[in-house]
């Protein structure tokens, strides 16, 4: 049941047992009045027949001549029955009254439902009884004293109005749904008016009664005409008061919220029409809202609403020249209803007046919905849903600006580190759908007061709001690239695109431009340093500024061919004699001179110039060992790979272009591979990798043991050498676990036939450490730091000890007998097949 049905319900229960009350309290006074007139009803005289007849007849006719006010589906009749009722009480004796007002009511009211008839003759019985109880209690006799006839005869009149606006108002206030202090209010002025008009009336009856009862018959036209000039009075007063209800009403209207608009039409209509519910249907989403005067009781689909019982007047919602039908307006009342004419103009007006108001309002709503769309598309990216750079800053600004925010605040910036690997590949189309799901986990891993944003590409933002201290922005941090390692489904496929992030802390100067600029910075420290996250360190600043300003010259530096290769040789650990070189760009900057690889080789794989710059330094070091190879040492050369180079599939056909360029043996180059490919599962590197492995290059995997994914790399990647990372060789004299390593990956080495080298071998214990544990090849300043091609030569050329090709001692003396640990065929010692024998 609505919520309306529960009200009606609830009306009519107290509406039922307030008419109850008053039919048991007039039935009492009934029998009391029968049983004080039963000797006279047994043996009735002419004069009490006369008398009854007469009181019946006038009461009949007060009762029949009345004012119709029609209030939603119930009409209510003003009468002049109290008038009859107080001269009948004035003439004849009280129980007689009561009686006679009884028939008398009950037979002018045939024609009304039984509640209605039951009700009228009830109440008016208990009026009577007022009138004539007064009359007896101020000893009222038709006595010459005019001025106390007028008085005890006014306080009677007084009695029987006050009872019957007792009984009558709250009994039309609960069948209108209206409250008894307005209906008691409403019309005040005509109802004294009319107690004034009826109360004159009764005592000039009375008058002429006492003086010529002739005259008695001057009193029903004058009755007449006062009736019904209180009646146009009334019809009059009832229309001025619904024009201006309708004015007021279509005022109201005018408000470009289509909520507003419908609930003021629904409660305004239903006082308007005085209907007992108004509902309204919209052809534009078939909504339905539907109530009374006091509330709204329905609003939704017109699907799900409930069937309207009872009458209906439905007015369509279009304009004067009948366009633009934006619905319909149905007013329903319990009972049969007629609507005057001046009503039915009503209706259609106020129609008239929705049907503008609605469109006013849809038209308002839909500019309002674009003009968010457009707010909305300004500040948040198109393909994510997420704020947008400009979005971020403006809240940014907003947060650091508010010195009364609690907490810390702190901006956490997130980079895909290879993504442009997947866009490459598998298409844009693959890309965007990572990036969507970048955005799902990262929404998914932050609280409702965060911000996230998306700053274009594959770089992500997260304003970190309310911390309770800054250190709690680290844990965030890992929260959130956590949600980042789990590889992406991405149509049927599972790849892995692992991120770095930089934190930063609200600065004390500098607003959101400048957080966002240290947020930069840590990031990129952590790219540098090889780890997930890095918080920004102010001491490590300047080198992130140069490195941003450098990146600006890349371009300037491949087409000025800046960019230059050096090489450090590696060695047999045991003779140190050389068994290869490898190459190490570096960058002749004009102004700032040699620059490390690690401040631009980030700048040069997110700038589009990788190709170019690949070929560049591969050239360079096929060269060299061209140059070597003609000087009779014949040493293979290791070139670092960038993992986005491998999802190039023209990469293979370059590298073995280049090798025939320069009328190289395939074996002669060693391409290394660093741990973060973390896209080594996609068909297309095994491709890569398998040609390059097929045509002869040999394989290895730089840094190992630093990675995540060390052993899952190492079983798909066809690889033939391992390299062991210079931050193990630094520790293990000092650290058992770097010393675990260093022997885990030597038995892997020895299991799986690959060659092992030790990078970063500084001093001679270290090398000897190295030897013992089974490493037979090492490189690092111990030997030679990074030359020239021609300066490598050189060295080589001279020698160590008189003897070309070595670049330390021997750890043994020749012809001592040793036991060589882990030595084997096709070790690092035959890689430099070309090399002059010499002796160990």
């Amino acid at each position: 049941m609505t919520l309306t049905g529960r009200r009606e319900n609830e009306t009519d229960q107290r509406l039922r047992l307030l008419v109850g009350l008053v039919v048991v309290l007039a039935s009492c006074l009934a029998v009391a009045a029968l049983w004080t007139v039963r000797r006279d009803l047994v043996h009735p005289s002419l004069d009490s027949a006369t008398m009854i007849l007469g009181l019946v007849l006038l009461i009949s006719l007060g009762t029949f001549v009345k004012a119709r006010i029609r209030i939603r589906s119930a009409v209510h009749l003003i009468s002049w029955n109290e008038t009859a009722i107080v001269v009948g009480a004035a003439l004849a004796p009280t129980p007689w009254v009561l009686l006679c007002t009884g028939v008398g009511v009950a037979l002018a009211s045939l024609r009304l439902a039984p509640v209605k008839i039951a009700f009228g003759v009830s109440k008016n019985i208990i009026v009577a009884f007022g009138a004539g109880t007064t009359l007896a209690a101020l000893h009222w006799t038709q006595s010459a004293d005019i001025p106390r006839t007028i008085g005890v005869l006014g306080v009677a009149y007084l009695v029987a109005t006050v009872l019957d606006e007792v009984l009558a108002i709250p009994v039309i206030a609960l069948a209108s749904g209206g409250r008894i202090s307005q209906q008691f209010r409403s019309n005040l002025d005509l109802r004294l008016a009319g107690f004034a008009v009826r109360f004159i009336v009764a005592a000039s009856s009375l008058i002429l009664l006492r003086s010529d009862p002739r005259l008695l018959l001057a009193v029903p036209p004058l009755v007449l005409s006062l009736h019904l000039a209180y009646s146009t009075r009334i019809r009059t007063r009832t229309e001025q008061q619904a024009w201006q209800r309708l004015a007021r009403t279509t005022d109201a209207l005018n408000v470009v919220d289509l909520d507003k608009v419908l609930t003021t039409a629904v409660t305004q209509a239903a006082a308007l029409f005085s209907a007992d519910e108004v509902e309204i249907e919209l052809r534009d989403g078939g909504r339905v809202v539907r109530g009374t005067a006091d509330a709204l009781g329905y609003d939704g689909s017109g699907e799900e609403a409930s069937e309207v019982t009872g009458m209906v007047i439905p007015a369509a919602l279009e304009g004067h020249d009948g366009s633009a039908d934006v619905g319909v307006l149905r007013l329903r009342f319990r009972g049969p209803v007629e609507l005057s004419e001046r009503e039915q103009y009503t209706l259609r007006t106020f129609a008239s007046a929705l049907c503008t108001a609605v469109r006013n309002a849809q038209a308002y709503a839909e500019l309002a919905r674009v003009a968010e769309a457009h707010a909305h598309a300004a500040t948040h990216d198109a393909l994510t849903g997420l704020s947008n750079r400009r979005h971020l800053l403006e809240q940014g600004t907003e947060q650091l600006g508010n010195r009364h925010a609690e907490g810390v605040t702190a901006l956490v910036l997130i980079d895909l580190n290879h993504f442009k690997e997947v866009n490459d590949t598998l298409g844009h189309s693959a890309g965007d759908q990572v990036l969507i799901q970048v955005a799902e986990r990262l929404r998914a891993a932050t609280r409702p007061e965060d911000l996230v944003a998306r700053l274009g590409g594959d770089e992500f933002a997260v304003l970190l709001r309310v911390l309770p201290a800054p250190a709690v922005a680290a844990h965030r941090a890992e929260t959130l690239l956590a949600a980042l390692h789990e590889p992406f489904d991405l149509d049927g496929m599972r790849i892995s695109v692992e991120a770095s992030g930089g934190i930063a802390a609200a600065p004390a100067s500098g607003g959101m431009p400048e957080l966002l600029r240290r947020a930069d910075v840590a990031m990129y420290q952590a790219k540098r340093a090889g780890q997930r996250i890095a918080t920004y360190a102010p001491t490590r600043d300047t080198a992130d500024l140069g490195r941003l300003t450098l990146g600006g010259e890349l371009p300037r530096a491949v087409a000025d061919h800046e960019f230059t290769v050096n090489f450090q040789p590696i060695v047999d650990l045991g003779s140190g004699e050389v068994t290869g070189a490898e190459a190490l760009a570096r960058w002749h900057h004009p102004t700032h001179g040699l620059i490390d690889p690690l401040r631009f080789l980030e700048a040069v794989e997110r700038s589009g110039l990788l190709p170019a710059f690949a070929e560049a330094i591969l050239d360079q070091a096929l060269t060299a060992a061209r140059s070597w190879r003609d000087a009779g040492f014949d040493l293979p050369v290791s070139v670092n790979v960038s993992p986005r180079s491998l999802l190039d599939a023209r990469f293979p056909g370059a590298v073995l272009a280049r090798l025939r360029a320069h009328d190289l043996p395939p074996d002669r180059l060693v391409l290394e591979l660093t741990e973060t490919l973390t896209l080594s599962q996609l068909d297309v590197v095994d491709r890569v990798l398998s040609r390059l492995r097929d045509a002869g290059v040999r394989l290895a995997l730089d840094d190992f043991g630093t990675g995540y994914s060390s052993l899952s790399l190492l079983s798909r990647i066809p690889v033939h050498e391992l390299k062991i990372d210079r931050s193990f060789v630094d520790a293990m004299a000092t650290s058992t676990e770097a010393a675990a390593v260093i022997r885990s990956t030597l038995d892997l080495g020895r299991s799986l036939h690959l060659d092992v080298v030790a990078e970063g071998v500084e001093n001679e214990p270290q090398r000897h450490a190295l030897w013992e544990l089974g490493c037979v090849a090492g490189q690092g300043h111990l030997f030679a730091r990074p030359l020239p091609a021609g300066a490598l030569l050189a060295a080589l050329r001279r020698g160590s000890g008189g003897r070309p090709g070595l670049l330390a001692r021997p750890l043994h003396d020749a012809g001592a007998v040793i036991r060589l640990p882990g030595r084997r065929p096709g070790g690092p010692r035959n890689r430099a097949a070309g090399t002059p024998n010499l002796p160990a």
